[in-house]
This record gives structure tokens, sequence and C-alpha cells, in this order.
């Protein structure tokens, strides 16, 4: 098969242009299977959301809205200008505003009442919460209210007015996302261009990389929309610059793989088309095994319960799938056509062992590499090398130990985004929680006649740490304008509170504090008098408290998963299940130490973060395990274990080093895009990315296959601690390839 690929070569080049031609012409963009909505990154069966349609059906009024409009003055609303804000939402509810009868209804509140903390200033603040007709999209919820505020909300000289919301901070991430994307992919391309570049000292290499990942990156586009239409699924905007960074650097990755043991081989003498095989020969296999050790890992999230991770999973997969089916043909063929061209204008030199590079002058050594001589270091001390990296990775993990987790929607969005500055206006008037209350439900048969329990709960629920106030059946006289009647259900059966946080409704001391609450709640209950109800809690603060619970779940289920598929395929390449342990085993290591380091800048991270940022950077960890372990594998065919390892690490340790480098380059370049959570994963990865090419690829692998030796290769053959016929003298590049 991959002697097939040199000998078709031209077939190879051209039927990959074609590919990409049809693809973009017959076939779907992923910009055409986009959703900006909500329900992709929450569970289908929320209890949260069963609870609010619930709660909207049985009151008949509701009381949660995602899209608000506030207004603030500093120096203070006038009477009149409060007296405006209720007139407009009377008008909308009796829909008498031309053009917006699709703004279902409106709710006004004003911290004109009220007492600290639930608001923290006078009379300065206005929130009008609307609702919408079911039928209307989140996007044009946003729109509608940013119209009418445009429209029918007159701004004054000291004073804001804005739309905010998780509807509008949606629509906001997902135009930055859009926004943001192409910069990335420029910048992307460069940073590819003048890595590899710099790394060859040639123009050819990075043209030929960039050639590799302009065609995959068009067939992968366009595959992924057209099979998301086929399966009915649609593709998160949040998604696919993470889709596009992941198949940058993969393709780059393979890249300099199969070019730096091309360019080892010319350097030998080989002529183009015996360095072509060769090349094609030792490296596609470790290749073709690093791809399925990805696309393995990655597909395991169809598992999760959440469609953003449903979708997220095979996404990334089916990106690498298309790198790596690409690259193990289109960049071998291509060697075999340019040949010695590709490193113009210098020669291929040779690269020397850690021997060689040992019997160096001083001034020989000038300029060479750094990796070599850890290399050497940890083999010649592998104890001491796993002791201090396990040390190093530990102290980073210790950052864990404060790792908590939330739901950042519109405090994730850049200062001075307009639908973050509304929220921090109403923030100021009024206790943040203020902009996404929760509700609590009780149901039972006459509930409502519980009056005294009822009473008795609200008080106590008032009490609870984290909660600013408590609105509910006991409420005497209505407040804020909120109406009495909407805290007790029509025919009796039921009765909610409206229950407003200290804290960002959706950070994590208010998910944390709310957790606390729904714990108690059937103790509290039951210490009111209340009996035969059963209670249930809708709001975003509840959502995300859910949504974080099942995602913690679905890590806890699907990161066995995830390492098991790993184990498996490391063991059927390596033949071996020694080795395999001991390198996931490094691989999870690294990413406890990312997240500590994470948990310690961040403080708190966006709730799919380190779900993403763990199968990433293991899957990933494990791709450079099998190119490293790979080639010391293929190195001990010819000569001594012991000597195998440190020739094969300090050979493979710069290509390694320069990989793991762009992709880390690659996914700090999502940082681009002003959204908490794809900072989070840029720094996530870039730290991850880093910890792997340079520690645990650099010396505690290579140490750690020192110490257990050929017992590694366990149970199967293929190492013993002396080679047959093995001697100082390497054979021909070819015999190692197997060829002749």
């Amino acid at each position: 098969m991959t002697d097939l690929v040199v000998r078709l070569r031209w077939v190879v080049v051209c039927g990959w242009i074609l590919a990409a031609v049809a693809a973009v012409r017959l076939l779907p963009a992923i910009e055409d299977a986009h959703s900006g909505a909500l329900g992709a990154l929450v569970p289908r069966d929320a209890a949260a959301v069963k609870a609010e349609i619930a709660s909207k059906t049985r009151f008949g009024f509701p009381l949660l809205s995602r899209t608000l409009i506030v207004q603030r003055d500093p120096r203070g609303l006038s009477a009149a200008e409060q007296a405006a804000v209720v007139e407009r939402a009377v008008r909308l509810n009796r829909h008498a505003v031309p053009g917006f009868e699709r703004i279902a209804a409106a709710l006004p509140v004003t911290n004109a009442i009220g007492s600290a903390p639930f608001v923290r200033e006078r009379g300065t603040t206005a929130i009008t919460y609307l609702f919408f007709a079911p039928d209307v999209d989140v996007g044009d919820r946003a729109d509608l209210a940013r119209r009418f505020v445009e429209e029918h909300v007159p701004a004054t000289p000291t004073g804001t007015v804005g739309v905010t919301g998780q509807a509008a901070a949606a629509g906001e991430q997902s135009d930055l996302v859009a926004r943001w994307l192409p910069v990335i992919e420029l910048a992307t391309i460069a940073l590819v261009a003048m890595a590899v570049g710099a790394r060859f000292m040639a123009v050819g290499a990075p043209l030929l990389t960039l050639a590799t990942v302009a065609i995959a990156y068009l067939i992968s586009n366009h595959i992924a929309a057209w099979v998301g239409q086929r399966l009915g699924f649609v593709v998160p905007r949040e998604v696919e610059p993470i889709m596009v960074v992941l198949l940058f650097g993969v393709v780059t990755d393979y890249s300099i793989f199969y070019l730096s043991r091309f360019r080892a081989l010319l350097a030998d003498g080989l002529p183009r088309m015996s360095a072509a095989r060769a090349t094609t020969r030792q490296m596609s296999p470790i290749i073709f095994a690093a791809g399925i050790t990805v696309i393995a890992a990655t597909a395991t999230l169809m598992a999760a319960q959440l469609d953003f991770l449903r979708v997220f999973g095979p996404g990334l997969a089916l990106s690498v799938l298309v790198a790596l089916v690409v690259s193990v043909t289109l960049v071998p063929a291509t060697l075999a056509i340019v040949g010695r061209a590709l490193f113009w204008p210098r020669r291929p030199q040779v690269e020397l062992s850690v021997d060689e590079a040992a019997e160096e002058t001083p001034t020989e050594q000038v300029g060479r590499a750094r990796r070599s001589r850890a290399v050497r270091l940890a083999c010649e001390r592998p104890w001491t090398a796993v002791a201090g990296c396990v040390l190093l990775l530990a102290v980073a993990s210790a950052g864990l130990v404060n790792l908590r987790l939330a739901n950042p929607v519109v405090r994730g969005l850049p200062p001075g985004n307009p639908v973050r500055e509304a929220y921090a206006q109403a923030a100021k008037g009024f206790t943040p929680g203020m902009l996404s209350p929760t509700v609590l439900v009780l149901s039972g048969h006459d509930v409502a006649a519980q009056r005294h329990g009822l009473a008795q709960l609200q008080r106590e629920l008032a009490r609870q740490p984290g909660v600013a106030l408590v609105l509910g059946p006991a409420l005497r006289p209505p407040v804020g304008g909120l109406r009495l009647g909407a805290t007790v259900s029509r025919d009796g059966d039921a009765a909610r509170y409206f229950i407003v946080m200290t804290d960002d409704p959706l950070g994590a001391a208010a998910i944390d504090a709310l957790r606390r609450i729904r714990e108690r709640v059937p103790g509290l209950v039951s210490a009111a008098g209340l009996t035969h109800v059963q209670a249930s809690m809708a709001g975003d603060t509840a959502l995300s408290a859910e949504t974080i619970d099942k995602t913690l779940g679905d890590l806890e289920r699907i990161a066995p998963m995830t390492l098991l598929v790993i184990l498996l395929v490391l063991s059927v390449y390596l033949r071996a299940l020694v080795a395999p342990l001991y390198l996931i085993a490094a691989s999870v290591l690294g990413f406890a130490a990312a997240m500590g380091i994470g948990a310690l800048i961040f403080g708190q991270l966006t709730y799919y973060v380190p779900f993403a940022v763990a199968v990433l950077l293991v899957s990933l960890g494990s791709d450079y395990n099998v190119f490293l372990v790979g080639r010391m594998w293929q190195e001990a065919q010819v000569r001594p274990l012991a000597e195998a390892i440190p020739v094969a690490a300090s050979r493979a340790a710069k290509a390694i080093t320069l990989a793991g480098a762009v992709l880390a380059g690659s996914f700090a370049l999502i940082g681009l895009v002003p959204v908490s959570a794809f900072r989070e994963i840029a720094v996530l990865m870039t730290v991850g990315l880093l910890i792997d090419a340079l520690l645990l690829r650099t010396i505690l692998v290579p140490a750690l296959v020192t110490i257990v030796g050929a017992r590694s290769g366990w149970p199967g053959g293929r190492l013993s601690d002396t080679a047959p016929g093995a001697g100082l003298v390497p054979v021909a590049p070819e015999k190692v390839a197997g060829g002749g």
C-alpha cells in the first residue's frame, strides 16, 4: 500500500485536487449547518427545562426571561421615566406596539423599592423582562429587543440603555466567532509557514504543508456539513474554531514527521524515489496509528448527554480522519515527485545521533538542540528524571483543588460588549441574581390552602446563604411590578417562589449556593409543615447546575472509555500491554498539570472546557506517544534497546518539539476570539501541549522506557535487551523500513 502511493504519485496529487474542487462545488459548507440555539449546550432531558415548561403551563404567566432591557441612570430615573417603563410594558402586553406583536409579554421591575442586598441603589435602574412565543427564534428575540430599544426607549445624556440576557449573549458569542474565525485561519497559516520554513530553512516544505492543510480543510469542511445534514444534527458555532485549529495542527504535525525523515534519508545519500519509499514505509504506519488514536478518542464523545459534546466529538474525529487520509497519501506522493527541491535553497544534512553529538567539540556543539542532551541525561539517570518530572507535574496539578465550573455566557463576553455592559449596569442597581432568577415550584393537591406552610418555607428560603430575595405566596403587597397571582396556580394545585441570588447567576458561587439549597429543599418543605408536595427548580442557575453535574457525569463515564480506546490502539500498534499503560499514565499526568495551571490562572472554567481539553490533550499526547515509541521500536530492531532509546528519542525529539510547538501555537490562536471559553481552551491546550512536547516526550517517556526496558514490549516479542546482528554501525535506511 505504501509503495502504491509512491508509484501512483501523480494520480494521488491530481485526485486530491479534484476531490477538493468537487467538495466545494457539490457539497454544502459548514457555515450552512450552524446553530446558535442554546439547546445544544444543555441536556435534552434537563429537569430544569421541564420545570420551566410546567411552570408556564400551570400558572399561565412566565417568570423567567432570557432577553432583558436594562435602563440605568446613576443620577436616578425620574418619576416620568419610571412611569414610561411601565407604560411601554403595558403596551407590549396589549400588543399595541406595531411591529412588535411577536413580543408576547413584558414585566417591568425597578429598584425604586426594596432593600439590600436585593437592591444596591435606589431609583436608578429598571429591568424589563421580555417574553416571546415559542416559535420566535433565539436570535430574533435579541434583534426584536434591540429594535424596540432603538425605536421606543429614548436615551438620556447621563443614562444607558441596552439589551442583555442569555439569548442576546448567545447571539453575540456566535457573531464574535464568525468575525474572528478568518483571522484565526490566516494567523494559523502564517504560523505554519514560518515554523516549517524556519525548521527546514526551505521554501518547498512549508508550501507542501500549507497545500495539504488547504485540501484537507476544504474537504473536511464540506463533508462535515453534508454528514450533519444527512444525520439531522447542526454544528454549533463554538465547534468550528477548534475543528479548524486541530486540523491545521494535525496536518502540520504529520507533514513535519514525513519531511524530517525524508530529509534525513536524502542526506544519507538515497535517491529521490528510494528515499520517498523508505519514508513512506517507516512513517505511514506510525502516522496512521497516531491518527487512529486521536479519531477513536474524540469519537467517544458521542456517548455524552450534551448535544454540544455529541457533535463536538464526531466533528473533531471527522476532521482528523480527513487530515489523516490526505496526509498519508498526498505528502508521500509529493515527496516522490519533488524530491530535494522541497528543501531548496539548502541541501539536506545528516542529523547527528546522541552518541555522535556527544563526541562533538564545544565549538561544534554551539547551536545544537538542548533536547538531545536532555534525552541523554534522562536515559543515563532515569529514576532521577522520572522523580523530577512526577514532582513537577504533581505540583502543577495541585491547582485542581481550587477548580470551579461555571457557565459565564454573559460575563464571558469581552469588556465593552453592549450585552455585557447592559448586564454590568443592571448589576449596579440590583443584585446580579436579578438578571436571571430561579423559580422553585411546589406541586400538590390544593397546596395553595397550606398558606402558613407556604409562608414559612418562603422565610426559610430567604435565610439561605447566597439568597438576596424570595418572592412567593406570602408576598403582601406586590413588589416591583410582580403580580401576586403569579405565585399561585389557578387551580390551587401549585405554588412558586421567585428566588434572586446575590452573585452572578451563572457563576460558580451562585451555582454552588443553589446546589446546596436544592439539597435542603426536601428538609425545608418538611420543616414548614407542607405535605404531599413535590418540588422542582427552573431557571438558568438551576439549569447550569444540572448541566455541570451531567457533564461531570459524562466525564466520569467517557474518560475510562477514552483511555480504554487509546490503550487498545497503542497495544495493537506496539504489540504490547506494558508500554501503553505507562504512556497513557504520562498523558493523564500532563493533562492534570495543565488543568491545575489553568485553575490557578482563571479560578473558574466554563463547564465544558475541561471535558473538551481532557479528550484533546490525552488523545494528542498519545499521538506523540505513537511517533516517539514507534521510532524506538523500529530502532530496537537494529541495535540494543539501551542504545535504541536515546538514539530514537533524540532523532524524534526535534520533530516532536516542533510539531508540539506548532500545535500549541495553533491552539493559542483560538484565544483571539474574545470569549472566555475560547481563551480558557487556548491557555489549557497551549500549556498542555508544551508540557507534552518539552517534558513528557523529551524526558519522562525515554526515562520510563529505560527503566522498564524490554519488559515494555510484553507480551509481544518485539523488544529485547540485545538486538540480533545489531552493532554500533546503523544499517541502511531501506533495510530498517523492510525494503531491500
